[in-house]
């Protein structure tokens, strides 16, 4: 079928004068052109390797009907001609429409490491690892990234350590040290820091470096929209629960089902009731709000059914210490009741809470 170049990227809202106008002859001589019959035609082209062709054909189906798989396939044809910024455009547009596919975090990891931004690639590939644990292309993709990333906090540290050391070797500095002996502090001093060496100095240099490097990523956590997004500043956060309950509390309760969608693991659900459990004790309304709409996630039924049985055991230490111990109005202990039956499944020690 013969194909009329277009121009990559054509946006959705000037696609259809330009669509009518190339497509005019179909409405007589051949079947009108649709986003999978497009998407295809790019994959022909991307197996020829006429990557340009390839990405008109997948902006057209993009145009015609946008859809994760299209924007995938167009960045890893935009790889192939290394227009990184545009790949990890594409890859972040795929997972705005999916943010389960993992295709689109592994091409966004590659056009990230490209682009040098290798946190936020070490990112991608931790939560993409947490969908997909025994993906061995993730798992080396992380490998590989977290090495250049280490390589690079060092690199940061070596040159000023460098500069430490020749400036103690100058020719000046030596004629003063014979002319005037060390003192005892000061010989102690040249020893403590001649003893562990160059390499042990930057190691430690680089350990702080990237210390640094996530307090300042802390202070930058925004209010998350998808489940990477909360993954990710969840984990930045991992060493203050203070901080987590903030980032908890600063997200509408209502929007919980739309963020996580099918993305929702134990580990975070037990993290999320945690917290509820210390908002419960100054704001009862908001901990059971956010504990409503947490069980309207998809598939929040098959979540608890799968729960080990000490995260089991932590959901009931908190639905019989907290919810049920602290002061809350009729209204919230019925509906913390109610809940109970939902995060704590099976067993006759549910039924106590009942009412008779």
């Amino acid at each position: 079928m013969a194909r009329s170049n277009g121009t990559s990227g054509t946006s959705a809202a000037s696609f259809g004068g330009l669509y009518n106008k190339k497509y005019s002859s179909y409405l007589n001589d051949e079947p009108m052109p649709d986003a999978a019959s497009e998407k295809e035609q790019g994959n022909e082209y991307f197996k020829q390797k006429k990557f340009a062709e390839a990405i008109e054909c997948y902006s057209r189906s993009i145009g015609l009907s946008p859809t994760a798989v299209a924007y995938a396939n167009r960045a890893m044809a935009y790889l192939k001609l290394r227009r990184f910024k545009e790949a990890e455009d594409d890859c972040t547009e795929a997972l705005n429409l999916d943010d389960r596919y993992i295709k689109a975090y592994s091409r966004r990891i590659t056009a990230r490491k490209e682009l040098g931004k290798l946190k936020e690639a070490m990112d991608d590939a931790e939560f993409a690892i947490s969908l997909e644990p025994n993906n061995p292309e993730l798992r080396k993709q992380y490998s590989d990234i977290k090495a250049l990333h280490m390589e690079k906090l060092a690199k940061t540290t070596q040159v000023p350590a460098k500069r430490a050391v020749s400036g103690f070797d100058k020719p000046a500095d030596k004629k003063e040290i014979t002319s005037h002996p060390p003192t005892i502090s000061q010989k102690q001093s040249w020893d403590a820091n001649q003893k562990p060496g160059p390499e042990a100095s930057i190691q430690e240099l680089a350990s702080r470096a990237a210390s640094r490097y996530m307090a300042s990523t802390v202070k930058s956590v925004k209010i998350p929209k998808t489940a990477y997004d909360f993954e990710v500043s969840w984990r930045a956060l991992s060493d203050d629960t203070a901080q987590q309950i903030q980032l908890l509390k600063s997200i509408p309760p209502a929007s919980l089902p739309e963020i996580f969608k099918n993305a929702l693991s134990a580990p975070f659900l037990i993290d999320i009731v945690k917290c509820s459990a210390s908002i419960f004790r100054d704001d009862a309304a908001l901990a059971v709000s956010i504990l409503e709409n947490l069980a309207k996630v998809p598939r929040f039924d098959l979540i608890i059914m799968c729960l080990s049985s000490m995260h089991k055991s932590e959901l009931r230490k908190i639905w019989d210490q907290v919810f049920f111990a602290e002061k809350a109005s009729a209204d919230q202990v019925e509906a913390l009741r109610q809940l109970r039956g939902k995060y704590i499944q099976g067993g006759w020690q549910d039924n106590m809470f009942t009412s008779s």
